[in-house]
């Protein structure tokens, strides 16, 4: 059991985080046991997430004037918050992978930029290109712009030369 300072403790950190986030998602784990747990909380760590298991009425002071607070309605029964800093994608296609080989794992709800999702959205989410493998088709995209314009602008030169020496071999045979 925590005392009242260390609650109040955990509410602030919690608070933090919660306020940092860029994505939040709200699970039902109940049903998973501690190996399962474990093994989602390691694929989670892994890419930079935080699951933190808490109770209800400590998380909905902690989520009190952030985005968390849109699922307040969702914060009954066992509980546990995926916070995500920086990648938005990452929590959401971990949860969702790891939900369809444990069907007692319930994605509840999520919030994004502000808005609330369902887990429909959430699995839509899931689906999405990674920030990396958005930034690396950006790259290749602005990379073949110029490569392809320097094509253009050496194809010029070339059908000049091409010309030319139609022109020669044209003379040298007369």
């Amino acid at each position: 059991m925590l005392n009242i300072s260390q609650k109040k403790e955990l509410v602030e950190r919690l608070a933090k985080e919660v306020s940092e986030s860029e994505i939040s998602i709200l699970i039902d784990y109940k049903g998973l046991d501690v190996l399962k747990m474990t093994d989602l909380r390691s694929q989670l760590r892994k890419e930079g997430v935080r699951i933190e298991v808490v109770k209800n009425s400590l998380l909905k002071r902690a989520s009190e004037g952030t985005d968390a607070a849109l699922m307040e309605d969702f914060y009954k029964g066992p509980n546990a918050i995926v916070l995500s800093k920086d990648d938005p994608i990452a929590p959401a296609r971990i949860l969702v992978g790891f939900a369809k080989g444990n069907e007692k794992l319930e994605i509840k709800a999520g919030v994004f930029s502000g808005k609330l999702l369902n887990p429909d959205e959430i699995k839509q989410l899931a689906t999405m290109l990674s920030r990396e493998e958005l930034l690396g088709k950006l790259v290749y995209t602005l990379n073949a712009v110029p490569t392809s314009f320097v094509n253009v602008l050496s194809g010029v030169p070339r059908s000049f030369v091409n010309v030319l020496n139609a022109i020669k071999d044209q003379k040298e045979a007369a």
